[in-house]
C-alpha cells in the first residue's frame, strides 16, 4: 500500500443529534461494536464540505448501550453542538489498530467481483451482516449477495487493483 493511503479519512459514523445542553452530540457509528467509534480521538468531522479535526473531550454510552454521545472540543452549548448534525465523522486510516494488515468493510466498497471464470458480477456497495458470516451487497451486471467467507466464496481479495474473485454460479439469464 501507498504511503498515501496512511492519511486516506475513513468515515466511520454521522452527527444525529444534540444530547442536553452542554454541547454534547449523539452519535450514529457504523462501528462494529458501535460504540468502538468512542475509542477514536481525534475525529474528522464534515461540515458543509470541509473536513475539521476535533478532538473528543469525553463520550459516553446512554440508554442501556443504544445511544451514544460525545462532547467535542469548544462545543459548550447546544446551539454550537446543533451546527454540527448530520456531519460526517471519519478517523484517518493511521489510527486503526493494524492499518496494512487487516481488512475493513470500507475497503471493500467499491471492488469489482468477477467469478474465478471471469465473468463479472459487479461492485460491492455494501456489505450485511446476518450473524453468521458478513454478506457482500454486489450490484451490477449479475449483481447478488454472496457470503463474505475467505476460500469457500471467497477465493482473492486485491485490494491495490480494488478486485475480488469468487467462487459463484452465475444464473442463466431466462
Amino acid at each position: 500500500m501507498s504511503n498515501s493511503s496512511a492519511d486516506e479519512k475513513i468515515v466511520v459514523g454521522q452527527i444525529n443529534g444534540i444530547f442536553g445542553v452542554q454541547g454534547w452530540v449523539k452519535i450514529f457509528s457504523h462501528t462494529d461494536p458501535r460504540a468502538n467509534i468512542l475509542d477514536y480521538s481525534p475525529w474528522w468531522i464534515r461540515c458543509k464540505g470541509e473536513w475539521k479535526q476535533v478532538k473528543v473531550l469525553d463520550s459516553k454510552v446512554q440508554q442501556g448501550g443504544k445511544t451514544l454521545v460525545a462532547l467535542l472540543e469548544n462545543v459548550h452549548d447546544r446551539d454550537l453542538a446543533r451546527e454540527f448534525m448530520g456531519c460526517e465523522i471519519a478517523i484517518e486510516r493511521s489510527q486503526l489498530v493494524n492499518p496494512a494488515e487487516e481488512l475493513y468493510w470500507i475497503d471493500l466498497i467499491g471492488c469489482q467481483v468477477s467469478t474465478q471464470e471471469g465473468i463479472v458480477l459487479g461492485e460491492v456497495t455494501g456489505l450485511v451482516e446476518t450473524g453468521a458470516h458478513d454478506v457482500l451487497r454486489v450490484e451490477g451486471p449479475h449483481g447478488d449477495l454472496i457470503p463474505f467467507v475467505m476460500d469457500e466464496f471467497i477465493r482473492s481479495v486485491d485490494l491495490d487493483t480494488k478486485q475480488i474473485v469468487v467462487n459463484w454460479e452465475v444464473e442463466a439469464e431466462q
